[in-house]
Order: C-alpha cells, then structure tokens, then sequence
C-alpha cells in the first residue's frame, strides 16, 4: 500500500509526462535569442515599431535636452 496522497500520485504522474515530454521534443541549437535575432529584419512593420518605442521613450525627455 502506498503512503503517498492523492495529489502526490498526481504530481509523480505530472512529472513523469513531462519528462517523456521533454524527451520527444527535440531541442534547438542556441538559445531563444539567437534565433530570435534578426528574424523581423526584413519585416516592414519592424521599423515602425521601432520609431513607435522611440518616440515613446523621447517623449520622457526634457525638451531642452538637459536632464541627469
């Protein structure tokens, strides 16, 4: 008889999915950021969500240019 709880058989079964999970699912080279590096390079809309994070960011900005 087992002396584990429900919810700990449970967890034992979730745990076992999801390294046979983790096992099927092969891994990419490289880290997320490698390969999301430059991937909106040639993608029109980038550019525009930049001048809008640009803007953003320069409209925090004293007008005169002085500040800390």
């Amino acid at each position: 008889m087992s002396t584990a709880t429900p919810l700990e058989d449970r967890m034992a079964a979730v745990e076992a999915a999801i390294a046979d999970l983790q096992r099927r699912v092969p891994r990419p080279a490289g880290s997320w950021l490698d390969q999301v590096t430059g991937s909106f390079k040639d993608e029109p809309a980038f550019d525009d969500v930049l001048a809008y994070g640009r803007a953003a960011r320069n409209a925090d900005r004293p007008a005169d240019g002085g500040g800390p």
